[in-house]
């Protein structure tokens, strides 16, 4: 009964206008008095953040932040996939005949991932990160790998949390939710950067100007609140970390894996 009561409530509180409506709070001078309170609350380093707290605008300010130099040094090795976040791995694997299995115990498509793309064929063997970044998190996003910008699709949807509640108690979520995807070809084939939004987001914005062709590392959007990327590589395309598993924490710029050469 607890449960259904909770998931009903979050059906009602994942409607766009309140998530709007506290994305305007976020933005106002009045929430400035808030950023100190929110980064003890969530144990924020606030020593790596760019600015002094009191030199931030707004919540949503401080909350995009960007960090000192060099505090997220990118992997240098060549060929290398590095987080595009800092985040907690919730799902990771191969992706089997389209399907991305058992993340908090649901299965999920390609196809309702990417909205029926028609670039969806070059992922359904790929494999499969998903990474989710808590309000604690640096919530910039970067490129995963070097390449072009091919193509981007904003897909509208819902803002359901995207915590361990969200993704276990509601109906798959990640495809639900609203999402803006970019697709990046490298060297040995293409990645999809899936940004999820979640309850409280605002907005999920690319910077500006937008890049058209990346580094590994360059920064790509931000969240406006804490979310989920999940990270796609076309087929047969990547070598992931054998010493990665559920649950553990990555940073934005740390290796996941090696881009091989399709045979």
């Amino acid at each position: 009964m607890t449960r259904w009561l909770l998931r009903m409530m979050t059906e009602l509180s994942s409607r766009k206008f309140l998530s709007r409506m506290t994305g305007r709070f976020a933005k106002s001078s009045l929430s400035r008095r808030w950023i100190p309170r929110f980064a003890a609350m969530y144990k924020i380093p606030v020593e790596d953040a760019e600015k002094r707290l009191e030199d931030y605008r707004s919540l949503n300010d401080f909350f995009t932040r960007r960090l000192k130099p060099g505090k997220r040094p990118i992997d240098q090795t060549d060929s290398v996939l590095v987080s595009p976040v800092d985040a907690k791995i919730t799902g990771c694997g191969v992706i089997k005949d389209g399907m991305i299995l058992q993340v908090k115990g649901q299965d999920y498509t390609v196809e309702e991932l990417l909205n029926g793309s028609p670039r969806l064929a070059q992922y359904l063997n790929g494999y499969f990160w998903v990474l989710y970044l808590s309000p604690t998190d640096y919530h910039r996003i970067h490129s995963p790998c070097e390449g072009e910008i091919v193509e981007t699709e904003h897909i509208l949807g819902r803002v359901y949390p995207v915590n361990e509640f969200g993704l276990t108690s509601m109906r798959r979520v990640l495809s639900r939710n609203e999402r803006l995807v970019t697709y990046i070809r490298n060297d040995v084939g293409e990645a999809a950067v899936v940004k999820v939004g979640a309850l409280n987001v605002s907005s999920i914005k690319y910077v500006d100007p937008m890049p058209h062709q990346l580094g590994r590392g360059d920064e790509l959007a931000y969240f406006e609140f804490g979310s989920t990327i999940v990270l796609l590589t076309e087929d047969g395309t990547l070598q992931p970390r054998s010493d990665l598993k559920l649950g553990d924490k990555v940073l934005m710029g740390e290796k996941l894996g090696t881009l091989l050469e399709r045979k």
